[in-house]
């Protein structure tokens, strides 16, 4: 008989012919554990039961505190426009270049086994595997998010996980902060209304919200903003079709999703930028790098400039969806990061979370680490290290050929001055908390404005405490008059 084979890191594994242990031993029996006797005491001797038990003890890894909840997907990205003279990135140099990519969806409150109809930001973590090394884009499928700082994000999540006494989301809690919090006014707005619960991923868009730095070979500096407009059109589901098959069909975005693709139906994205010199940036009318905040087409025109085809399922969702690990500290020459608070705490919160999660080599693993070059460190050792650097030295400079410095950073430099601090971001001309949610209210439908209002005024009438919902409405009040007052009547309707 021929036994078949899969090919894993560059190790052949039969997946047919005798069962082993870990190490390699025939097993002689996986029925019955061996006893001390017919209908004994299990010995502890049989190392194949102790084994099997242990592993299974530790088959999960501590999941994700967001973005538990996740599907994805092998793909490529075509470059489609020529782009060079805003950046020097290989993998965007030149129409018709292709890249490997890996695409991850989410939900982002819940935990792992949560429902995927949910009414929550989605998720839009894209890994491109590039000649110069993996370029992570972590993004959602909303343009701008809650909260500008980073120093809040661990404080925003907790109002929306479980309380600590009752075990449950609590819509106080919800209301309470966002209610403190008026820059979320704007996010909250995209996030009751329409496109809160996508019908599938495939039928909705992606961002990379923040604002991100790109460098050309001549050293000139832009502000870009990605934008993955959805080719299926945009689709979602009302309140009633989410909850509905949040209980009949937990897991319909994700079979959704891999069922498109056995199909051959390959979803596609168009890749947009917005494009902003630097130096416009200082005296643009607001804060250019506040993540609350979108920058108006009229001002910054989207560029088409590439697209992106989902056209391959994971073999294995654990260890090539659960084990995916992003970083938007992940930059290859020609991009960069941008003086965006939320983003400047993620370079060091996602790969930090990984670190934690999968362990210090979770780069190492098939998903995550370079496809079209290879990592070149001098890191070595920790949990689950392979060996792969031999006998190479450990340490840099050396003078035995290792590895060296190329002396050119990646992207350009920052202008900083003044002195350090606990500084709230620089004051523009128009910045305000509420004018963008206001214009996104006014650009709705009446049909539009109606589900708005009562999926907001449905979670609003479950605060028990008058104040915090009175205080959460007034933010909606200030974004719009017309929108304050039809929902506090909501609410009032709700609330008797």
């Amino acid at each position: 008989m021929t036994e078949a084979h899969v090919s894993v890191q560059g190790e052949t594994i039969p997946t047919t012919g005798p069962l082993t242990t870990e190490s390699g031993a025939p097993v002689a029996d996986n029925q019955n554990s061996e006893t001390a006797g017919v209908g004994g005491p299990v010995l502890i001797q049989d190392q194949s039961l102790l084994e099997k038990l242990a592993h299974f003890n530790r088959e999960r890894i501590p999941e994700r505190v967001v973005h538990a909840r996740g599907a994805g997907a092998y793909g490529t990205f075509t470059v489609t426009a020529d782009v060079s003279r805003y950046t020097r990135a290989k993998f965007l140099s030149q129409v018709g270049k292709q890249t490997e990519t890996f695409l991850r969806f989410s939900t982002v409150a819940g935990n792992l086994g949560s429902a995927d109809t949910v009414r929550d930001p989605r998720g839009f973590a894209l890994k491109f595997y590039t000649e110069e090394g993996n370029y992570d884009l972590v993004g959602n499928n909303t343009p701008v998010f809650f909260i500008k700082d980073a120093i809040k994000f661990p404080d925003f999540i907790h109002t929306q996980k479980r309380d600590p006494y009752t075990g449950s989301q609590e819509a106080d809690n919800v209301w309470d902060f966002w209610g403190l919090s008026p820059e979320a006014t704007h996010q909250v707005t995209w996030l009751f209304g329409d496109r809160g619960i996508p019908a599938s991923y495939r039928h909705m868009n992606g961002y990379g919200s923040h604002t991100f730095q790109w460098q050309n070979a001549a050293g000139e500096v832009f502000w870009v903003k990605y934008h993955f407009k959805t080719d299926q059109g945009i689709k979602n589901f009302t309140q009633a079709e989410g909850n509905r098959l949040a209980g009949e069909d937990p897991d319909f975005h994700q079979r959704d999703l891999r069922e498109a693709i056995e199909r051959g139906e390959f979803p596609t994205w168009t890749v947009q930028v917005q494009i902003m010199p630097a130096d416009e940036a200082a005296h643009y009318r607001f804060n250019p790098f506040d993540l609350t905040r979108v920058w108006p087409h009229e001002d910054y025109p989207p560029i088409e400039i590439g697209k992106l085809e989902l056209n391959r399922n994971p073999d294995n969702v654990f260890a090539e969806v659960e084990q995916s690990a992003f970083s938007p500290a992940h930059f290859v020459p020609g991009i960069g990061p941008s003086p965006d608070k939320m983003l400047q705490g993620r370079l060091f919160a996602y790969g930090d979370a990984h670190r934690y999660r999968v362990g210090i080599n979770a780069d190492h693993l098939p998903v995550n680490r370079p496809r079209a070059t290879v990592a070149n460190t001098y890191g070595r050792d920790g949990y689950a290290y392979d060996g792969r650097h031999g006998r190479s030295k450990n340490y840099e400079p050396n003078s035995f050929g290792g590895p060296k410095e190329t002396g050119r950073p990646l992207w350009g430099a920052t202008s900083v001055a003044g002195d350090t601090g606990n500084h709230a971001a620089p004051l523009h001309a128009e910045d305000d908390d509420f004018v963008q949610a206001g214009n996104l209210y006014r650009l709705m439908s009446e049909e539009e404005k109606e589900r708005l209002i009562a999926n907001l005024a449905g979670f609003i009438a479950k605060v028990s405490r008058d104040d915090i919902a009175e205080r959460a409405i007034n933010n909606f009040r200030q974004a719009d008059s017309d929108y304050g007052k039809r929902l506090e009547a909501a609410v009032q309707a709700l609330r008797g």
